[in-house]
């Protein structure tokens, strides 16, 4: 028997707006966890109240719990008020109490016109008020790592999480997305970036093109990664984000057979690693 055990998570929307149909698949694939990005078509920070009472007594039938609020929180202009994104987070806190999550994946902006130098400072100011908003809810924020935002790049993640210096504030852990901006996931990344990552989602890229495929079928050096979080005793979720049909700009979608496949795919990964999750 495996001595390393994750929780094995994943992003319900990817497999049908239906939650009823996104908890049945999770089940179906052994997991106990899901995350929530979206239900009926909505984004999570824009349910109703009666939609989360909705959401969770579905969840709770089929014997599933919320790894973590997939919010959007981030993906909007700097040039933003720092406030827009305060008042959006407070909505996803709301959806995190509702659900039992203790994790809210957020995003380090998007800055057309300026250098990641220019914008660092404005940057900075808004993760830190994010963080400041969550201190003391017993919800942790994870940065998720994307092509396009502040934090795209190694380094750049760093400079955020170390910058910020909150214990609300740690980082989500995404291969795909390094790949996409030309980084090596584990040979760049993972000494440097591992004692911040309480989190790990779930995808590989093709360097050359950028194109989402299952994992360990593309460049994102994943069962390096999957052996090196083993062997620094990590013991968190590992979340599927398959991306396998579609990608857009506030998420993607497989659809219930190509999330099989994904899911079927990083199996095969943990089991050459020898690690389980369920």
């Amino acid at each position: 028997m495996s001595e390393t055990s994750w929780d094995l998570s994943g992003f319900g929307d990817e497999i049908d707006a239906d939650p009823r149909i996104q908890a049945a698949v999770m089940r179906a694939l052994g997991a106990s966890y899901i995350e929530v990005r979206s239900a009926w078509g909505t984004n999570v920070v824009d349910l109703s109240e009666d939609q989360l009472a909705e959401l969770k007594a579905i969840l709770d039938e089929a014997g599933l719990k919320t790894s973590a609020i997939a919010s959007p929180i981030g993906k909007v202009d700097v040039s933003l008020p720092v406030e827009h994104e305060v008042e959006r987070l407070g909505r996803a806190l709301r959806a995190a109490g509702v659900l039992g999550a203790g994790y809210i994946r957020i995003f380090s902006f998007y800055y057309e016109g300026k250098t990641p130098e220019e914008a660092r400072e404005p940057v900075i100011e808004r993760m830190t008020a994010l963080a400041k908003r969550s201190e003391g809810t017993g919800v942790v924020l994870v940065h998720e790592n994307e092509k396009g935002i502040y934090g795209d790049i190694p380094v750049r993640v760093l400079d955020i999480v170390e910058s910020v210096d909150s214990p609300a504030l740690k980082l989500a852990w995404d291969n795909a997305n390094f790949v996409q901006v030309g980084v090596k996931p584990f040979t760049e990344a993972f000494e440097l970036l591992r004692p911040h990552t309480v989190y790990v989602q779930v995808k590989d890229a093709l360097a050359a093109s950028g194109t989402v495929v299952p994992s360990g079928e593309g460049d994102g050096e994943l069962l390096a990664t999957v052996e090196g979080f083993r062997d620094s005793g990590y013991s968190g979720f590992v979340s599927l984000e398959p991306h396998l049909a579609d990608a857009f700009e506030l998420g993607g979608f497989s659809g219930p057979y190509a999330f099989g496949v994904a899911a079927r795919a990083f199996a095969k990964v943990l089991e050459a690693a020898g690690v389980e999750a369920g």
